[in-house]
């Protein structure tokens, strides 16, 4: 197997440095649990497992006595990953040992079976510390689900891509956060067409922003349901991990995972979403029922990446025969085009022209 690059070692060095010297100290592990999900025939479990300070009394720091701190983004970044160490995950009367990878996430799937369609809970332990994960079970007959973007999908940043993680790591409060008009209302509306339906949200965001987001989504009365985000810095092969990449990878993931389900799509046309999409459409056109992209200002593509024009290119949408693809300024008006391209009448206007 090649080295791995010089930024992952000089990283990985780093990391045991700090392991060695905080548990001296006394730190001990910590499962941050996020949401994952599954079917009757496995789950996929995601976690990560922290190295924290103990309380007064020897105890593990629990997650509720950090909440004032985790509304401080910018201290979820200075968190000391467990290093070559482990998670107990417990489902039912099964226990699984769970690695952790370079920089203390658990990402695994697991051959759990006959869990009911809803919500459950999985039992998480690293060393003293114990915690619960939500997963959500999605019916193997499931035909319809949502994939969702964040930033400047749901988000309203208003800041340039450079200062984005900045901003995403000093902000105070989720509350300072802006949510694009009528994207909650359309994923409600659409998921109460579709009770038992998933929206999965997708983002190049790091982890460590989950709970901000998490607490932001719920706010604004989004949806529930599993977030797929990813670990920012040096991987075996480079300095930073591909964006473009990790949504393309998720994407193959959930087609492979829910063969039954047919995709709504739903990003901006800001950066990649575009043609991420449309790729993954043309390679599986069954598996996806619309393509929807919230429309930047020109004032946004420009803070985006630096023009008027969205980065991506227009042809993409008259390409996609199979796949319908709408586009509007915010949730309010992606609905109707939403509902027509889903009931054929897009395309019938398509072939008309």
């Amino acid at each position: 197997m090649a080295r791995p690059f010089i930024a992952a070692r000089i990283e990985d060095r780093i990391n045991r440095q700090i392991d060695s010297v905080v548990r001296r100290r006394g730190w001990a592990e910590r499962v941050i649990p996020f949401t994952g999900y599954g079917s009757s025939k496995f789950i996929r479990v995601l976690a990560r497992v922290v190295l924290s300070p103990p309380l007064a009394d020897g105890q593990v720091r629990p997650l509720s006595h950090d909440a004032p701190l985790n509304r401080r983004g910018w201290r979820n970044f200075f968190a000391a990953p467990a290093v070559a160490t482990a998670c107990e995950c417990t489902v039912g009367d099964q226990t699984f040992l769970l690695p952790t990878d370079r920089n203390g996430y658990v990402d695994t799937r697991l051959p759990v079976r006959g869990l009911m369609p809803g919500w459950h809970h999985v039992h998480l332990r690293a060393g003293a510390d114990e915690i619960e994960a939500p997963i959500l079970i999605l019916d193997p007959e499931q035909e319809f689900g949502v994939v969702s973007d964040i930033d400047d999908t749901v988000i309203s940043t208003s800041l340039p891509r450079p200062l984005l993680a900045a901003w995403n790591t000093f902000v105070l409060h989720e509350s300072a956060r802006q949510a694009v008009p009528g994207m909650s209302e359309l994923y409600r509306q659409l998921l109460s067409e579709h009770p038992e339906a998933p929206i999965v949200y997708l983002s190049t965001g790091a982890w460590n922003t989950f709970d901000t987001l998490t607490r932001f989504l719920k706010h604004h009365r989004f949806p529930d349901g599993p977030m797929l985000l990813t670990d920012w810095g040096p991987t075996n092969s480079g300095w930073f991990r591909s964006g473009q990449e990790h949504k393309r990878i998720n994407l193959r993931d959930l087609a492979i995972d829910f063969p039954k389900i047919q995709w709504i799509l739903i990003g901006d046309d800001g950066q990649h979403d575009p043609s991420i999409y449309g790729e993954f459409a043309e390679a599986h056109p069954d598996r996806v029922r619309v393509i929807g992209l919230r429309q930047l200002t020109p004032g946004e593509q420009i803070l985006s990446h630096g023009t008027f024009q969205s980065l991506e290119l227009e042809e993409i949408a008259d390409e996609l025969t199979v796949v319908p693809e709408v586009r509007a300024g915010d949730g309010f008006d992606l609905e109707p085009l939403l509902k027509r391209a889903m009931t054929g009448d897009l395309q019938e206007q398509r072939q008309n022209a």
